[in-house]
């Protein structure tokens, strides 16, 4: 169940998935993230949020930008391991920092 109040602030973690540039966010919650189509990326607008149900992560995206390049980026976004997610969302948080 989504609680009120998610806030998807902290970051950006620059990154490339499927080929393209994509801002990561973490929010106010020890697990959730959003992943933001960059300018100039040929999938924006789109954003997938990655949350974390019973112990794994699951992923939705939505968007109406090229499909191509939206469909590459979930795909590889579904093939990270939870230590590659545990460092993406370490990476947000640093990210943060002055």
């Amino acid at each position: 169940k989504e609680s009120p109040g998610l806030s998807c602030m902290i970051g950006p973690a620059k990154r490339t998935f499927g080929g393209t540039n994509w801002l990561v966010f973490s929010c106010n919650d020890p697990s959730t993230m959003v992943v933001v189509s960059d300018s100039g990326n040929p999938a924006s607008p789109f954003y997938f949020i990655l949350s974390k149900v019973d112990g794994h992560y699951k992923i939705d995206g939505e968007g109406n930008g090229d499909k191509k390049a939206s469909d590459s980026t979930g795909d590889e976004l579904s093939h990270l391991d939870q230590v590659q997610l545990d460092a993406l969302l370490a990476a947000t948080k640093q990210a943060s920092k002055p």
